[in-house]
């Protein structure tokens, strides 16, 4: 699973990155604490050209009456994408790239409190997210959202939490992004073992009001 996530790196080095054009309304750089429905940065793909764009985390089915008409879908399990009706087209036709520094899990104990992780890559490189995406609404009221897919934890993980993002490497973007054909189902799988840096931090992340960089800063409990 991916709950809440950190973005630092600057929009001009994220469209250089990607090799993407900027839109105009991103979301505010650096944010450590991106919660659900909360704006991220996404990148898609039309005619092969690249856009760095926000959308809304939480994606809306087409039959939602209202953003909040129905469970918020900030995740979807790769496992059943191709089936779910509320992913299944979206699945096909328009999937994307989330980019992230890392994300953070909770580790839940039989009665005792939630305490959070913060997982990153171990090579110090972005994380980038496999996403699907659509537009919900008409019209002034046309909301671009979106969610993250999940696969099983890897060995990494699995003490933490038995689910995890699909995290795609720089060459497998482009596939990712319908930019090479066919395929993209084979490009959701787990990250290797050793892939993720995982650390305990302070449980001041748990407030959604809080952004700033000493989120990420390890905790040791004495």
């Amino acid at each position: 699973m991916c709950g809440r996530m950190a973005v630092t790196l600057p929009h001009d080095a994220m469209a250089q990155v990607f090799d993407a054009n900027l839109s105009n309304d991103l979301p505010h750089v650096p944010n450590y604490n991106v919660c659900p429905t909360a704006q991220v940065h996404a990148v898609t793909s039309s005619d092969g050209v690249r856009r760095l764009q926000p959308m809304r985390w939480g994606f809306i089915p087409r039959w939602y009456k209202k953003p909040n008409g129905g469970p918020l879908l900030i995740n979807a399990r790769s496992e059943t994408i191709a089936e779910k009706p509320a992913f299944r087209d979206a699945c096909r036709n328009r999937r994307c790239l989330i980019v992230a520094d890392g994300f953070y899990e909770w580790k839940r104990e039989k009665d005792q409190t939630p305490l959070p992780w913060w997982v990153t890559r171990s090579d110090g490189a972005p994380m980038v997210f496999a996403g699907v995406w659509q537009n919900w609404g008409a019209e002034e009221e046309v909301l671009t959202t979106c969610a993250i897919v999940t696969i099983a934890a890897n060995d990494d993980m699995a003490p933490i939490h038995h689910r995890l993002p699909v995290i795609l490497d720089e060459d497998q973007w482009a596939l990712w992004l319908g930019e090479e054909g066919k395929g993209a189902a084979a490009l959701m799988k787990s990250a290797p073992e050793g892939a993720l840096s995982i650390a305990r931090v302070s449980t001041a992340v748990n407030s959604n009001r809080a952004t700033g960089p000493e989120l990420i800063e390890p905790f040791e409990d004495h």
